[in-house]
């Protein structure tokens, strides 16, 4: 993969790879989206779990990199979310102040419940089984009373696209309700529920599974694809950090004083709504 400087890269150090469309033609077969544990998510989730899904200094990076790309007004969707969503302090903020409204689907009540900064409404939708993220924002508008307030300007998605079954219908019907230039920002790393993640994803290599995440975002119709780096998965340096800030440094400097050599890797795959 050829790595491309863009604005955005200049601005914060993270190493970005433009996303090169591979086939013509879909190439994956239903077996690729099965999973060992195939009952339904909602058993799976119906017991809430209160915890992060990446460690610490996984979560600094992905804060800093929300503060540089995420609107501080409008509409953003956090879709498969839970009771943290990761946002950085200044997009708190300007939810608290009723300028960014926050709504947020998820898989349990009590975690969405739990997180601040859906201020726009929250959704308990299993997109599995009804992979349509504008009909279950309607269903949630409808049941809450929520004034929908329009499209989206972006829509954020935290390790949990390795569970999505269906992920072209999920990403096409999210483009379907995204303003133009509006982007999505699926963020990736290694950790997963291995029963609940889709079987190609556990058979490939990580390089590999981000050009699927491109894949399936160029099969649902969105443009502009990158690969973003956010950490590589080591300690030493702050490669890849984007400009990271003196707590996240020191996070870094005390794990590696601790002799911890590694960390997790993260990476956001993004896309543009680019016409129709």
């Amino acid at each position: 993969m050829s790595t491309t400087t863009t604005a955005a890269a200049a601005a914060t150090s993270w190493p970005i790879t433009a996303y090169k469309p591979r086939h013509t033609t879909w190439p994956y077969t239903p077996a690729d989206f099965t999973r060992s544990d195939p009952s339904t998510d909602d058993r799976f989730y119906s017991v809430p779990r209160f915890v992060t899904h990446i460690d610490d200094a996984a979560i600094a990076s992905l804060r800093n990199y929300y503060d540089a790309i995420l609107p501080r007004s409008g509409r953003v969707l956090d879709f498969c979310s839970s009771w943290v969503s990761h946002y950085p302090e200044r997009v708190e903020s300007a939810v608290k102040a009723g300028e960014l409204r926050v709504v947020g689907l998820g898989m349990n009540r009590a975690e969405l419940e739990a997180n601040d900064v859906l201020n726009g409404g929250r959704g308990v939708v299993d997109l599995n089984l009804k992979p349509d993220v504008g009909a279950a924002l309607r269903e949630m508008e409808a049941k809450d009373g929520v004034d929908g307030g329009g499209l989206l300007d972006a829509a954020t998605n935290v390790v949990s696209t390795d569970y999505l079954t269906q992920p072209v219908e999920v990403l096409r019907s999210l483009r379907d309700v995204m303003q133009e230039g509006g982007r999505v920002h699926l963020v990736i790393s290694n950790r997963c529920f291995p029963t609940k993640a889709i079987d190609r994803w556990l058979k490939v290599s990580e390089e590999e599974r981000l050009n699927m995440v491109g894949d399936f975002l160029h099969f649902a119709g969105w443009k502009e694809i990158e690969i973003v780096e956010l950490s590589s998965g080591k300690v030493d340096g702050d490669e890849g950090n984007g400009g990271a800030g003196g707590a996240q440094r020191s996070l870094q400097n005390f794990m590696s004083w601790m002799g911890m050599a590694s960390r997790d890797p993260l990476w956001v795959v993004r896309a543009v709504k680019r016409g129709d």
